[in-house]
């Protein structure tokens, strides 16, 4: 049964986002290209205590003309590189508790964190950025053997995308993959999304299939390993850790993900609660987030 913290958050949080679906898809794309214009891209902080005096952030602009942030914890010397991409629904950018959970991370498993800023939906899609995300994790591979690809939400797919293709191409390899409720099925192929969603608080099925068909830039680039990498072959990936909660829109998607593991032989575990919300090991102040963080480092370790 869900803790009092969470049931809490899931009240609380959408009723103050003043969360809602989609009216209609054009005024929707230009309420999200309004905001992009007023965005401040620098690197959010917020979250973290003394974040400047217990971390050092580099910034780096990759080929795609977008930047990706590299932080450590100050006096370290980091022996593992993890790559972590955000979520929010390709529309949002970095998060400060995104921040918060990449510099537990830092910390916990003395690795450098490194967070690509990626462009945004719906001016952009996955082909702007797909290659800079590959070369990122390559890499981090060619210089350490123990390197962690990490996604919540949109940034799951992203980054389980950007493993097949390293795999595909050959070379070396990530250690692990760490997915938080991933967004792998981006052409809602799974017909008990429509009854999930009905319980979900926070994400919006009208908003997932507009967002969706921008980030593809066509409805027929929706099922590419690109974009929707539950539908791809998954043999050789590296070993993965996945979590969903029951109360999230795209746990169909995460079970299908889970199947398709199986059936592929790919050494994915899945760890699924119910009742829980989207992403919520990166929730703030809930023992079920405590309870997959502990979980996390045991298989990080």
């Amino acid at each position: 049964m869900p803790s009092r913290r969470h049931e809490l958050l899931a009240y609380a949080v959408p009723r103050l986002r003043r969360s809602r679906d989609l009216d209609d898809v054009e005024v929707e794309r230009a309420r999200l290209e309004r905001w992009h214009t007023t965005l401040d891209r620098g690197f959010p902080t917020s979250a973290v205590r003394r974040f400047h005096q217990r971390f050092r952030v580099t910034e780096e602009q990759l080929p795609g003309g977008f930047p990706c942030y590299t932080l450590s914890e100050r006096g370290a010397s980091p022996d593992r590189v993890v790559v972590y991409v955000h979520g929010g629904g390709f529309v949002a950018p970095i998060d400060p508790y995104q921040v918060k959970y990449a510099a537990r991370l830092a910390t916990a498993l003395d690795a450098q964190v490194v967070m690509p800023d990626y462009p945004l939906t719906p001016e952009h899609t996955w082909r702007d950025s797909h290659e800079d995300v590959v070369r990122l994790v390559q890499r981090a591979a060619e210089t350490s053997e123990r390197v962690v690809v990490v996604g919540d939400s949109a940034g799951g797919g992203i980054a389980l995308a950007a493993a097949l293709t390293v795999r595909d191409r050959g070379g070396p390899q990530p250690s692990h993959l760490l997915l938080h409720a991933p967004w792998v099925d981006l052409t809602t192929s799974t017909p008990e999304t429509a009854v999930v969603t009905l319980e979900d608080p926070w994400l919006f099925i009208g908003k997932m299939h507009a967002y969706a068909e921008w980030w593809a830039g066509s409805g027929e680039d929706l099922g590419r390993p690109e974009v929707s990498p539950a539908l791809a072959d998954l043999g050789g990936l590296p070993r993965a850790l996945m979590f969903s909660g029951t109360r999230d829109t795209l746990m169909p998607g995460c079970r299908l993900l889970a199947r398709r593991a199986v059936a592929a032989g790919w050494d994915l575990t899945y760890v699924e609660q119910p009742g829980l919300l989207h992403v919520y090991p990166l929730l703030p102040f809930i023992p079920e987030a405590k309870q997959a963080w502990w979980t996390t480092l045991e298989f990080l370790r």
